[in-house]
């Protein structure tokens, strides 16, 4: 069987391992999230994806820092301060600035470095997801698009480097961010009315 097909398989079905114990929340998860980014990195660093393999890098930190405070979290449940709320157009501006700065440098390494042959996508899906996983910290339902944005992007350019199976993933991750998109706006307007 051929490298590929071998890494997206399993990819998949790490990637789908994960969002069925994200959705559980279970503690789990997070061994998933450490596994699945080597398995992802090592593909996209062989299809030339370098930002996105590079990105791979953070998966496995921010995992490693999720199953830290979900293992050293207090069994007592407590109501957490940050809800989930909408962006403020007042810092906009700076998160698109940002993600124009994160872009730009990115893809001045990859055509100054690599032999990437998609260096503007690459850049550009790599840049929306480190302003989408801020977002994400801070709770804005707006990160749902972001992520939106960058799975359909990422099901083209994964599908034009051959990772088809990846691709499918994604795909699903596209229609999972429309279900998570609409599930917290229902989420704020039951806050708002309690």
């Amino acid at each position: 069987m051929e490298w590929k097909l071998i890494l997206q398989i399993v990819g998949v079905v790490l990637g789908l391992l994960y969002l069925w114990l994200e959705y559980r929340a279970d503690i789990r998860l997070w061994i998933v999230g450490l596994i699945m980014p080597i398995v992802h990195g090592v593909l996209y660093y062989r299809a030339g994806l370098y930002a996105d393999c590079s990105m791979q890098a953070y998966y496995i930190l921010a995992g490693l820092y999720g199953w830290l405070v979900w293992r050293n979290a207090p069994r007592a449940k407590k109501k957490t301060a940050l809800r989930i709320s909408h962006i403020s157009w007042r810092i906009l501006p700076a998160l698109i600035g940002a993600y124009g700065v994160i872009h730009i440098a990115i893809y001045f390494v990859l055509t100054r470095f690599t032999d990437s042959s998609v260096p503007f996508w690459d850049s550009l899906t790599t840049a929306l997801c480190i302003v989408a996983y801020w977002m994400l910290s801070r709770k804005y339902v707006e990160q749902w698009l972001v992520w939106l944005v960058v799975d359909v992007i990422t099901v083209g350019l994964y599908l034009y480097k051959d990772i088809p199976l990846t691709a499918g993933l994604y795909a699903l991750y596209s229609l999972l961010a429309i279900l998570g998109y609409m599930r917290w706006n229902r989420q704020i307007r039951v806050e708002t009315t309690h």
